[in-house]
């Protein structure tokens, strides 16, 4: 539309300087008609006949002025149309510009987010590893969830109190064809005519009048043990199998309202000892020493503790 406008500035001009106040008197109604003019285009515009469109711009141009007729106007539009394909050319440039940039940022956080997983896996592998490496050198195992041991032909789990040992047998075996012998330090579980599944000394001594076992669904044998010390957690059911390692024991919280008020804080104390020695910080006693130490040796500032060591 400002082409329109800008041609009828040009044709005002043109006109002589003695023109010009009678020019004046209708300026009001030539911008009026121009803009309704423009307004008229622009609503009649159809972006899928744009040279009907400039048909009719120049029909209008034809009729206002004698643009047209002179030599340079074919030229001149040409330059106009030049002029208005490299503005949309150097549009379509920023538009692709904020689209590549986009992209690249989109691929820059996809790979930030690739790399931050992998990190993560890789972390995790270390940790795995070093694990594995500590279990290597100790020969400790990290415990099942029930804190005990999977083993190939039998498993076991426990609590400070009791030890759960649990042997699969064939589907359908009866009670009677079941050998279970248990004893303060020994246990033999296994079938009539075969050789014994388990048999050794135990790790620990159990009560045996407290001790039992049943046969679930014909397929299983369930053994309780009553441990004899129960402040102590197993490494292994029988002496001689593979050990656990006590100190990444689990024991459940819930299970501490049952205790004793002694029996608990000595329970939460061997835990509180167990968390601090895997973390290589000092245990309660050790604490306690150095609480000691410390209130010692500012009662007697005359004295020098520089080489004072906690046992």
């Amino acid at each position: 539309m400002a082409i329109i406008s800008d041609y009828q500035d040009e044709e005002e001009q043109r006109q002589p300087e003695a023109k010009k106040p009678a020019a004046a008197s209708s300026a009001s109604s030539s911008s009026s008609a121009s803009a309704s003019a423009a307004a008229e285009f622009s609503a009649r515009f159809d972006p899928s006949s744009p040279l009907g469109f400039l048909e009719k711009v120049f029909e209008f141009v034809a009729e206002r002025s004698d643009f047209l007729a002179h030599e340079a106007a074919e030229g001149d539009v040409a330059a106009v149309v030049r002029a208005a394909r490299e503005k949309q050319k150097q549009k379509a440039m920023q538009v692709e510009k904020e689209r590549e940039r986009a992209r690249a940022e989109a691929a820059a956080a996809a790979a930030a987010a690739k790399k931050k997983k992998v990190d993560e896996e890789r972390k995790v592998e270390e940790v795995e590893m070093k694990d594995a490496e500590e279990e290597k050198k100790s020969g400790a195992i990290v415990p099942n969830k029930g804190n005990g041991l999977d083993l190939e032909k039998y498993s076991w789990t426990q609590t400070l109190q009791e030890v759960t040992v649990r042997v699969p047998v064939p589907k359908g075996t009866k009670g009677r064809f079941v050998v279970c012998d248990i004893k303060k330090n020994h246990l033999k579980v296994g079938l009539k005519g075969q050789p014994p599944v388990i048999e050794g000394e135990l790790f620990q001594t159990v009560k045996p009048d407290d001790c039992y076992w049943s046969l679930e669904d014909q397929s299983e044998v369930s053994i309780l043990l009553t441990k004899h010390n129960q402040m102590e957690w197993w490494k292994s059911l029988v002496k001689g199998d593979p050990e656990i390692d006590t100190q990444k024991v689990e024991p459940e919280n819930s299970k501490l309202s049952d205790l004793d008020p002694e029996t608990r804080q000595t329970v939460e104390k061997m835990m509180f000892d167990q968390r601090q020695k895997a973390m290589g910080l000092p245990t309660s006693d050790e604490m306690q020493k150095q609480e000691v130490l410390k209130k010692f040796m500012a009662e007697h500032p005359e004295m020098d503790f520089s080489r004072a060591k906690i046992a």
